[in-house]
Parts: C-alpha cells; structure tokens; sequence
C-alpha cells in the first residue's frame, strides 16, 4: 500500500499501540509457544509483532517504511503476502494476518494461502483477524482498500475449500476500529475478551491448520 495511505486511512495511532499490547497480554500469548517462531503477514505499523515474546519474530509488508518502526531483534522482509520465497519452508509455528485478506482479491487470497503452507512447521496453525461483513456491513468500505467482503460463515468456508481446517472461530471477537469515542484502555479490554456477551463485536477471529491430505 502506499504512503498516502498510512498517512490518512492507517495513519500511526498510538491508540492502536496500546490495544494490541493488551490483546497480547490477555489472549495472544496463550496461543504462541515461546519456543515458536511467529509471522506477521502485514504487519503494517508493527503493532502486533512488537509486543510478542517468541524465539523468533518475521514481519513481512509491501511498506517499504514498515521496518523502521518495528522493534529490535524482529525480522523485516519486505514483499508480497503472496510471495514467502524469502521465508524457510517449515520455520513457522504461528502465522498472523490482522485486517489483510479484505484488502486483496479472492485469487491474491488463494495464492497467499498456497505460499503459506510450505513454510508453516509441523504444528504451525493461521490466526486471522478481520472485518465480519455479518456485523460490519455499514462501514465495511469506508476504508477505500477494501476489496473482498467477508462473514465468518463465508471465510470459514473460502479456507475449507482451499485446504484448510478451521479449528476456532469467534464470529465477535472485538470492536471494529480504535477510531471511535470507545475508550481504548487495558482493563476494558480485558473485560471484554472476557465477556460471553459483546455486542459491538464486528472484528472476527478464525484459527486454522492445512488440512492433511489437501494439496
């Protein structure tokens, strides 16, 4: 994406710093095994892949600004969510996508998963977190990138179609932007990630592993 881009629409917040700490505090850092190595596709800002503790870190963005703002010790490689020939085959335990798969084409979509399964390891799962079309339809395409709408019914399906076993699917999982009169503040966060009821949830979660026996 360009600079124009993070510049307006994904412009640096420091709202978004202070959720994805506590995202990774109180639900991610249960899912990473500490001896694993993890991928943030799209990584953007470095929001995500700043705060977590793991043997090995690798973001990867089209940005050719993004790794100036990632933290030390974390691998930047610049390119294509659809082209990982700059990652090992079976080096990835926990590979992570925030809001990226809406922004590209079914076929970008099928060809980023192809490009992914060779380098996950055997226990290497995919978390997906994104825009439920289902409960995010008004303002799903206020950001102009937008290219593909997604239920969770609908991706839960698109993986299984193309080799995949979705294991967890949280159709709520949390509220849609930072950019809201919502305060953005740790202690809430936790409350709801802990809540069984979240009624401003528009942002799904979907955990999912290639299936064995699919090409």
């Amino acid at each position: 994406m360009s600079d124009g881009y993070h510049a307006s629409r994904f412009a640096a917040d420091p709202r978004r710093d202070v959720l994805w700490r506590a995202l990774w505090q109180y639900h991610f850092r249960h899912l990473v095994p500490p001896d694993g190595c993890v991928l943030d596709l799209g990584c953007g800002w470095g929001n995500f892949i700043n705060h977590v503790v793991a043997r090995r870190r690798i973001a990867l963005d089209c940005w050719e600004e993004f790794p100036r703002h990632l933290a030390p010790g974390i691998e930047a490689v610049l390119g294509k969510v659809t082209d990982l020939a700059g990652i090992e085959d079976g080096a990835v335990d926990f590979a992570f996508a925030s809001n990226l798969f809406e922004h590209l084409a079914q076929d970008e979509f099928v060809a980023a998963l192809a490009a992914l399964r060779p380098k996950l390891s055997a226990r290497g799962t995919l978390t997906i977190l994104q825009p439920n079309w289902r409960y995010a339809w008004r303002e799903y395409f206020d950001d102009y990138t937008h290219r593909q709408p997604w239920s969770d019914i609908g991706l839960a399906d698109f993986l299984a179609a193309n080799g995949w076993e979705v294991f967890d699917l949280q159709p709520r999982f949390m509220p849609l932007t930072v950019k809201s009169r919502l305060p953005v503040m740790p202690w809430l966060i936790r409350l709801y990630l802990a809540s069984p009821l979240k009624p401003l949830g528009k942002q799904m979660l979907l955990r999912a592993r290639p299936r064995q026996g699919a090409p």
